[in-house]
């Protein structure tokens, strides 16, 4: 776990405050006993995940594609190549949703904004080195050329939401 105890604090709020804002009919599935807390979901998405990325085309279309994704700190991290036609989507729209499922155990899904962490055209964000750092760790240190291949962001979302079927064995 990575996370501090303010993030902790504030992933929990977030958790919270978008089931209570959620339609009735998503509170009827996703209910205080088929959730996970803050404590719960950092401890369960572990390692790399898999996620379902959806972007938007310049013509309002929505695309989705796979990434790896990674929680830390609450939120998840995600790259792509620099080339990717969801790295041009995001550079020009940064709203995004992703989905996480783990057959139907676990659903966590989430919308937000999409944030470069290692633009080309900018200085990186002060969290890239130690992302970097983990991802190196993670991939390999020679995996990509991690300056100009890749381009990784973080996931700052507005709303969060988990489906867990058996939140005791989670984690």
């Amino acid at each position: 776990m990575r996370e501090t105890p303010e993030e902790m604090r504030e992933l929990q709020a977030l958790l919270d405050a978008s089931l209570s804002r959620s339609t009735a009919h998503l509170r009827s599935i996703v209910t205080t006993e088929r959730t996970l807390t803050a404590e719960q979901l950092t401890a369960t998405l572990t390692g790399m995940c898999t996620l379902a990325l959806s972007t938007v085309t310049a013509k309002g279309e929505p695309r989705i594609s796979g990434v790896d994704g990674h929680f830390l700190h609450g939120r998840w991290h995600f790259g792509t190549a620099r080339t990717a036609a969801k790295a041009r989507h995001l550079a020009a729209r940064p709203a995004a949703s992703a989905a996480h499922m783990r057959g139907e155990s676990l659903g966590v899904f989430t919308h937000g904004t999409a944030e470069p962490l290692n633009p080309l055209d900018a200085a990186p964000s002060p969290d890239w080195p130690d992302l970097l750092a983990y991802l190196k760790d993670f991939y390999g240190a020679d995996a990509f050329d991690w300056t100009t291949e890749v381009v990784y962001y973080r996931l700052d979302p507005q709303w969060m939401t988990v489906y867990a079927a058996e939140p005791a064995e989670a984690g």
